[in-house]
């Protein structure tokens, strides 16, 4: 795989629940992170005393930041709606040349920033709350 353009790592929201996803507007950088954790079986048989973990154990969860500019369109509205009402819906990631992750999260943070002579800005963050599927691109 060769080098990727930033800008195609696109995170859509469910509008309205039918399954129409929307990029999220403003959004000028992007991350996400998968993470597992481990559980550490390792015992007085462990061999050479080296840590054994229980494959397939622990709890697997995504998170996603991104930050940007505030446009408010109806995906900043939809996003901060979201954060109050603590709701889960359906997000789609998209990540070039690697797949689409798509599945339930919950908006945890936003953050809105502005300078006198800048632009207003706003920091985004979502954690998985359920399974997610992988559709490999």
């Amino acid at each position: 795989m060769g080098a990727q353009n930033g800008k195609d790592l696109l995170v859509k929201v469910d509008m309205t629940s039918d399954g129409q996803f929307e990029t999220i507007a403003g959004l000028r950088a992007t991350r996400v992170s998968f993470n597992a954790e481990t559980v550490d079986v390792t015992s007085l048989e462990s061999q050479g005393g080296w840590r054994e973990l229980l494959a397939g154990a622990g709890v697997r969860s995504c998170s996603i930041s991104g930050s940007g500019v505030f446009k408010d369109e109806g995906t900043d509205e939809r996003a901060r709606q979201l954060f109050f009402d603590g709701e889960t819906p359906e997000f789609q990631v998209i990540i070039p040349d690697f797949g689409i992750v798509e599945g339930a999260f919950q908006v945890t943070a936003i953050e809105y920033s502005g300078s006198h002579n800048g632009e207003a800005t706003y920091e985004l963050s979502m954690a998985s709350a359920g399974a997610l599927d992988f559709t490999a691109i």
